[in-house]
């Protein structure tokens, strides 16, 4: 019996429908992707792009040119993942998420596509989901459509689009099993989302994988444009305060608003838009500081390598130098998690290691020997998880959680600043097949 076999009724049919497709793992390739759009009646052709792609920041720069496209009257789709707490974070109009009815007729009308595959040949769910978007964003009759890449970009399902522009934020290492080990070859699947003809714009200034986006963009004949970090401090970024912590986060809104000037003639937006949209931007897990009604301060962050453990490392010391927190973190085994540790625990007064509710999480026990070593006078615990973390932390000032986005979204649902849905929806995060329960 396939995954497509059961009629979908409710919406928690749907999510499981949904999640009965990581069976089919993940896939690297466009081939499937193709097809099945192609059955769904190519959506993708009548719809305007932004594909952004990159290391990190490419979610808070879609989320960028998002809110100031919408601040110029457009209607906006939004394209993102991983999602923290609900499934239709993903798949966004004007801000506003998938809706459980949407949800149950898309993936109904999937389930009669996905008949045209054979079991050894499936779509896998990020596919799924990809195509899904574009129908919803076509029926919306979206003005523009900004899409984030799922992992890399040359073989991601999202490539499947021509957009109006390619985005590529920066380059750094992650998913090394799937992109490559050198920052080359991660700058060469990256690039992939670049079109013939097709304005790039990056903010990426290293000079490897630099230099691979410019022969990548001068084969292709593709303007680009380059953004320096001194643009993160003109004009109009230096009078506008941005709801984000971090200097990185101007550096995002450079890219963002240098992609909007290489399409002025196409999306023209107005100062006031540029403004608006920046200063009434919303993007939730990252540096995010929240009061407790006991005064308790906690800063969420999603950093998940070793570039955003740098990156929140540098905004504690910017922005909580006098404070040294405990520090809760948890990290997927296939991260650099041992860089990651070295470059936080450093900072902590004690720190409190738990598991990601992820099939991938790392041990605890294998993180608390580096955290020891970088930082030996700290106390260093490790706790079941993250609400054992957050009740043995009810007496701490201020509180850090980081190492994952998977992570990020529990601590959402707990701490009640996200509405958890009825079934837990961050499970659909995990990639590849179930673990089978007989293997040891």
């Amino acid at each position: 019996m396939t995954a497509f076999a059961a009629r979908l009724v409710t919406y928690s049919q749907a999510i499981q429908f949904l999640y009965s497709l990581r069976w089919y793992g993940t896939k690297l390739g466009l081939d499937n992707a193709f097809r099945l759009a192609g059955l769904a009646g190519n959506p993708h052709h009548r719809l305007r792009f932004i594909h952004v792609a990159g290391t990190n920041g490419k979610g808070s720069t879609c989320a960028m040119i998002e809110s100031i496209c919408r601040a110029a009257g457009l209607r906006v789709g939004l394209f993102t993942s991983p999602h923290l707490v609900a499934f239709g974070e993903r798949i966004q109009v004007n801000r506003r998420l998938l809706s459980e009815a949407d949800t149950v007729r898309l993936v109904a009308g999937m389930q009669s596509l996905l008949r045209h595959f054979p079991a050894e040949n499936h779509p896998t769910f990020f596919e799924v989901v990809t195509v899904m978007a574009l129908q919803y964003f076509l029926e919306q009759q979206c003005d523009l459509v900004v899409w984030e890449t799922g992992l890399g970009g040359r073989l991601d399902a999202t490539n499947i689009v021509t957009p109006l522009a390619s985005v590529i934020t920066n380059i750094q290492y992650d998913h090394q099993k799937w992109l490559g080990e050198t920052l080359a070859g991660i700058a060469a699947e990256k690039a992939g989302i670049i079109k013939p003809g097709i304005p790039v714009v990056t903010g990426v200034r290293t000079p490897e994988p630099l230099a691979v986006i410019q022969e990548t963009a001068r084969r292709l004949q593709a303007p680009l444009t380059q953004v320096p970090a001194s643009a993160a401090r003109e004009a109009p970024l230096d009078r506008i305060e941005l709801p984000l912590l971090g200097d990185h986060q101007k550096m995002n809104a450079a890219v963002a608003l240098a992609t909007l000037r290489v399409l002025a003639s196409q999306l023209p937006v107005s100062p006031a838009a540029i403004r608006d949209g920046l200063m009434r931007l919303h993007w939730p897990g990252r540096l995010q500081l929240v009061t407790r009604p006991s005064g308790q301060r906690l800063l969420l962050d999603g950093a998940h390598n070793p570039g955003g453990a740098e990156i929140l490392a540098q905004a504690l010391r910017q922005y909580f130098a006098d404070a040294r927190p405990a520090l809760v973190l948890g990290i997927l085994q296939d991260k650099d998690w041992p860089q990651m540790c070295r470059l936080l625990a450093p900072l902590a007064r004690r720190i409190l290691l738990v598991p990601v509710h992820n099939e991938r999480t790392a041990d605890p026990h294998a993180l608390a020997g580096v955290c020891a070593e970088a930082n030996p006078r700290t106390q260093v615990l490790e706790l079941p998880g993250l609400a054992a973390a957050l009740a043995e932390a009810a007496g701490d000032e201020f509180v850090v959680i980081a190492g994952s986005l998977y992570l990020i979204g529990e601590a959402m649902e707990l701490l009640h600043l996200s509405a958890a849905p009825e079934q837990n929806e961050r499970k659909l995060n995990e990639w590849g097949p179930p673990r089978d329960p007989r293997s040891k």
